[in-house]
């Protein structure tokens, strides 16, 4: 017998960071205010290994094959949702995750979506209280003189021609006095960043500007980010910093790497697609970055295009990894010193006809699983200009919106 699955809309729209739930809240996706939130999880499993992607194709289309779907609303993002928080490397486990529960809002649009013959849950049903600690700060896997020096070798071994480009990532450790509360760090990250992406996946947490792939019926959109500067908050000075970003022959250098990664990986599944000829600066509240949307219209073909099909291809991109692919991720798996997890992977949604969206998991921590601890992560693109004190202070600009979004707790 067939489970049921409803979607209706919703009267007034909730704001989705200051939903919670007392069967927990479990994922997230938001921007300025839209996107999808979802409580419990009616199905989850892990996926590993080179066809990880597939794998979690099948096993979501076994998921589908489950449900008499009633939906209301249609649309992208309405009906039955998968979240998926991928691994870096493929042979770290991957989570996959359908909430019992999703709430959704878009252009003013709010709607709901249930699993089982219960009514609908009302907004006054899914709220929770937030709770408060003191936190503490360590080292991660390595200290941060030791990550200078790898990124010292990392330089030298450019200079000499063994690769272009390689992303050198660092993590730092939080502990809590009592459970880190998720929903308040959602609200906080989305007060403080509404520009980007508010994730939450297996308690992989984070506020990511990159948008890996977002597919929408033919269309593929994909935000590239590649080159950072930090903000000091002087509006003429940052004014002048972004100039000075948007001439940047270092960076100008580890964006075109990235571009062209994506735009290769797109090339076979699009008919046209459009790379403009110069990145723009992003402005975000504790950095710049040079940016680039690429867009393209996905071929008409026999065997369907969706975003697993996608992801296979796209990650890792230069902008997580580096250029050659294989040379950089064998120079990460020798010298970087931690475990990604899934920091770096794509991360986000897909709803049941193979669309959705999946950014790069950035700015994010990893919750431990009694939520009195965090580990949070930050990566540099090195090339041969890079200076590792100055790609130190980069890494630190980056694990700033973690590092105040805890500490504000």
């Amino acid at each position: 017998m067939a489970i049921s699955l409803t979607t209706e809309l919703l009267g007034e729209p909730p704001k989705l960071s200051e939903i919670s739930n007392d069967l927990e809240l479990s994922t997230s996706w938001i921007r300025g205010g839209d996107g999808l939130i979802g409580f419990g999880s009616w199905a989850k499993t892990q996926v590993r290994g080179a066809n990880r992607f597939n794998d979690a194709r099948k096993w979501w289309h076994e998921q589908l094959s489950t449900f008499a779907i009633h939906n209301h609303v249609h649309g992208s993002g309405t009906g039955p949702i998968l979240f998926g928080s991928f691994a870096f490397d493929a042979n770290e486990p991957s989570e996959l995750v359908v909430p019992e529960i999703i709430v959704g809002q878009k252009n003013g649009k709010s709607w709901i979506t249930w699993i089982g013959d219960t009514p609908q849950p009302t907004v006054e049903q899914l709220q929770a209280p937030r709770s408060e600690g003191q936190i503490s700060w360590s080292d991660g896997s390595i200290s941060s003189e030791e990550w200078k020096l790898r990124v010292a070798d990392a330089v030298d071994r450019i200079k000499n021609g063994q690769l272009d480009k390689v992303v050198l990532a660092r993590d730092i450790n939080a502990d809590s006095s009592t459970e880190i509360s998720r929903r308040a760090l959602i609200q906080r990250l989305e007060n403080d960043y509404p520009s980007t992406w508010i994730f939450l996946v297996s308690n992989l947490i984070g506020a990511t500007p990159e948008l890996l792939v977002r597919l929408s019926k033919s269309l593929v959109t994909s935000r590239i980010l590649a080159g950072t500067i930090r903000n000091t908050g002087d509006e003429l000075k940052d004014l002048a910093l972004a100039a000075s970003l948007a001439r940047s022959s270092k960076d100008l250098e580890e964006h075109e790497y990235a571009v062209r990664s994506v735009a290769h990986a797109l090339a076979p599944f699009c008919s046209s697609t459009n790379i403009p000829d110069s990145p723009f600066v992003l402005h975000l509240t504790n950095v710049m970055h040079l940016a680039t949307d690429v867009t393209g219209v996905v071929n008409d073909s026999a065997v369907p295009v969706d975003i697993f099909t996608l992801l296979a291809e796209l990650h890792p991109s230069a902008a997580v990894c580096g250029t050659p692919t294989k040379i950089a991720e064998a120079l990460i798996s020798e010298i970087e010193g931690m475990q990604r997890g899934r920091y770096a992977g794509p991360v986000g949604w897909i709803d049941a006809r193979g669309d959705g969206e999946m950014g790069i998991a950035l700015r994010c921590g990893e919750l431990a699983s009694d939520k009195r601890s965090i580990r949070i992560f930050a990566g540099c693109g090195i090339v041969a200009g890079s200076d590792p004190q100055q790609e130190l202070a980069e890494s630190q600009s980056k694990l700033l919106p973690m590092r105040t979004a805890l500490e504000a707790l």
